[in-house]
């Protein structure tokens, strides 16, 4: 073989330049003299054909164009882990200190910053006392000689080896089993080998208990399998790995605090039922997953859930979910409150965000953070309240009655509003009065051109603001408190106009719309706290 080929070149990762790819051929190729490599490509665009040339198949590739043949001298093959370090932080006589793609790596919420900027001059120099390391895009592809890397960096606890050309999950254990105290791990970006059947599970990952795998085609099974050596992971990093199936993890996966399954194409989002019972599992991630509907159908309308026991922060946002019962869903689960939801056909149902967010909030009972903001008591009692209100009317219709004997709603009613029951034993039934006088769509359009002004708060700039002028006071403030950023406290308004000179009207009924009392455009709203 080629003297520049490696004897374990085929199905090894290398790079070309900017481009990536896997070795798929190693030999000649018909009517041209020397060996060469046949690549697939991460990125099909590099890529010429399928892996056939002049009728002849020598590999085949996912992308009909997403193959090509390269000479061996321009595969760069890697460089084995300890060097990479050497040469990130300037450690090799050859170089001085090699500045890497960033140096904070996001897991998450939380950001483990990596040595490898000029911060830490004196601690780049002296291997051993290295305690978090990042050798992202530098090429590594092995381990190195056995127990050099436990021998040379006794104390590292983070590692950042994303975007390498590592071939093989056994690769990575070759380079943690050498690493004692290992917590954190990225691996993401390294198209691997993954264990097809149970093998030896190794004690590599003891003490791990971040792990980033996105980007590595790994599967739901494959996971399973090596989480045999995952024994107190708490946090595992998945996203974009076409995982479409997933399956029960039995004793495996029990310390599992939060998991990030985005950019995964589920099949249903009964595939969710599978991983419900993980018994610690508190955030879970299924952004962009395709999941069209969420049920726990083990629970009745009112009744909390048994799966999911501990779940406190979800996402879902980017979805296809188009119906409010998933909404309705999700106040069975008993802890949750935390959830982001933006990005799916059920907000387009209703027009205006303002209503939207109440909707959503009067619908789950514990939330207290809606697409990263903090619902305030006064902000979930004003949206419980329009609730109540705005389907008053159809509460009626379907059986409803302010006399509790007679107070007999239709099962499909409870089904559309399970809460709704909850909310006239909390507040009273909605009173006949409140229910007359809908004011007719052309009118609710109609916009009033506010100035926001804060007259304690003299740092804070006047705002202009457009607002329907059959909004209620409580929707104002519910604005409000988002866009001043207002901490937990009781949001004060009044009005002056350039009819009453001189005097403030208070804006005191949070039920009220703000055509009651008669504010026009040009009026300024005045905000206190």
């Amino acid at each position: 073989m080629d003297a520049g080929v490696p004897p374990d070149a085929l199905g090894r990762r290398v790079s070309c330049g900017t481009d990536y790819g896997t070795v798929r051929y190693v030999g000649s190729v018909s009517r041209t003299a020397g060996i060469w490599l046949g690549v697939e490509w991460d990125d099909p665009q590099r890529g010429k054909h399928d892996g056939s040339y002049e009728g002849t198949q020598y590999f085949k590739c996912r992308h009909p164009k997403g193959g090509s043949f390269i000479r061996p001298n321009k595969a760069n093959f890697g460089v084995d882990f300890l060097t990479a370090i050497k040469d990130r932080y300037g450690l090799n006589d050859k170089q001085d200190v090699q500045y890497g793609t960033g140096n904070t790596l996001v897991f998450g919420t939380k950001t483990v910053e990596f040595v490898g900027m000029d911060s830490v001059a004196e601690q780049q120099r002296q291997l051993n006392k290295l305690v978090d390391i990042s050798v992202r895009e530098c090429a590594v592809s092995h381990a190195g000689q056995e127990e050099e890397i436990s021998r040379t960096c006794a104390n590292m606890r983070h590692i950042n080896l994303s975007k390498n050309l590592i071939s093989s999950w056994e690769t990575v254990i070759a380079i943690a089993s050498q690493v004692q105290n290992l917590e954190t791990l990225n691996v993401s970006e390294n198209k691997m080998r993954f264990p097809s059947t149970s093998t030896f599970t190794s004690s590599a990952f003891s003490n791990l208990k971040i792990l980033a795998l996105n980007q590595t085609e790994i599967t739901w099974t494959e996971v399973l399998l090596c989480a045999q050596g995952w024994p107190v992971l708490e946090e595992l990093y998945l996203s974009s790995n076409n995982i479409t199936v997933l399956k029960r993890p039995d004793n495996v996966l029990q310390t599992l605090k939060l998991l990030d399954l985005s950019d995964n194409q589920l099949l249903d989002g009964n595939q969710l039922h599978l991983i419900a019972q993980l018994p610690r599992l508190e955030q879970l991630i299924l952004r962009n997953t395709g999941i069209s509907s969420i049920q726990f159908p083990d629970a009745e309308f009112g009744c909390k859930t048994k799966m999911f026991p501990l779940l406190k922060r979800l996402a879902i946002n980017d979805n296809k979910i188009s119906q409010w019962s998933s909404i309705n869903e999700l106040d069975k689960l008993p802890s949750l409150r935390a959830l982001q939801c933006s990005n799916n056909p059920f907000m387009d149902t209703e027009k205006n965000p303002e209503t939207l967010i109440q909707l959503i909030i009067a619908k789950i009972s514990q939330l207290e953070v809606l697409n990263n903001c903090e619902i305030l008591p006064a902000e979930r009692r004003g949206a419980e309240l329009d609730y109540r209100k705005i389907f008053g009317k159809d509460w009626l219709e379907a059986g409803g009655h302010w006399n509790p004997e007679k107070n007999k709603p239709s099962e499909e009613f409870l089904a559309a509003h399970p809460r709704y029951q909850t909310l006239c034993l909390k507040y009273g039934a909605p009173e006949e009065g409140e229910l007359k006088g809908q004011q007719p769509l052309t009118l609710k359009n109609q916009l009033l051109t506010l100035t926001i002004k804060c007259p304690e708060k003299p740092e804070q700039k006047p705002v202009e603001k457009k607002l329907p002028e059959s909004m209620t006071i409580q929707k104002v403030k519910g604005l409000l408190y988002r866009l001043f950023k207002i901490p937990g406290s009781e949001l004060k308004l009044s009005y002056e106009s350039s009819k009453l000179e001189g005097k403030e009207v208070e804006l005191d009924n949070d039920l009220k719309p703000l055509q009651f009392y008669s504010i026009e455009s040009g009026d300024c709203v005045l905000v206190r706290w």
